[in-house]
């Protein structure tokens, strides 16, 4: 279980679309939508983690053409997702500069309702395939075959995962959020936020040209 915990959290602490996609819910909502994404991406890993202990993801990773489908829905999105920032970073460059100028009174702070981030934390990754193949391939080589059934020790296993993510990101949006002032003027806002949509962008390209497993 140690070995589990220090492998998952290795590989939730990795910079990918979840860490770019909750940086850039939290610039834009603060903590609450920060802290949004990432439970919709916690929820998003649990659909991989059920269907994995049922066998449903063996099966569409098993199928070329499910396998192909969520593949692209998933780059899709993520596309999407790439190219609302990038316009967005295009907005914020055209603000005020000066040290007061991300934070005016009078002016609203840009927003992101908490149902909005949920949801794209949710789909960000409920569509990723990658997130599948995580779930047959990682967790099976810590199952112990003496030690009980095979799916209850997968669930237990995905819920460390699960706990681990939640504890990762809680910081990391804290972080984010203390240095908000600072990250939301903005020239460095402009910069983070297309530093995001290019790297949302890549990992969609990413994603749609990846083979299937065999």
């Amino acid at each position: 279980m140690l070995t589990f915990a220090l492998a998952a959290l290795v590989l939730i602490m990795i910079p990918g679309p979840d860490q770019a996609l909750i940086t850039k819910s939290t610039l834009t909502g603060g903590r609450t939508a920060g802290l949004f994404t990432m439970l919709g991406g916690a929820l998003g890993l649990a659909v991989h983690a059920t269907t994995a202990a049922a066998g449903l993801s063996a099966l569409l990773l098993a199928s070329a053409t499910a396998f192909t489908v969520m593949k692209l829905a998933g780059a899709a999105y993520l596309v999407w997702l790439g190219a609302r920032t990038l316009l967005a970073a295009a907005r914020s460059r055209r603000e005020p500069e000066g040290d007061e100028a991300a934070e005016v009174p009078g002016r609203p702070r840009a927003s992101l309702r908490p149902g909005v981030a949920l949801r794209q934390g949710f789909l960000s990754n409920a569509l990723n395939p990658k997130i599948a193949l995580f779930f047959v391939t990682f967790l099976p080589q810590f199952l112990d075959t003496d030690g009980g059934a095979p799916w209850a020790q997968a669930i237990l296993l995905s819920t460390v995962f699960a706990l681990l993510y939640l504890a990762w990101f809680t910081l990391y949006v804290a972080t984010i959020d203390r240095l908000g002032r600072w990250l939301r003027h903005p020239r460095v806002k402009a910069g983070i936020e297309r530093v995001t949509g290019v790297v949302l962008v890549a990992f969609a390209v990413r994603l749609a040209t990846a083979h299937q497993a065999t």
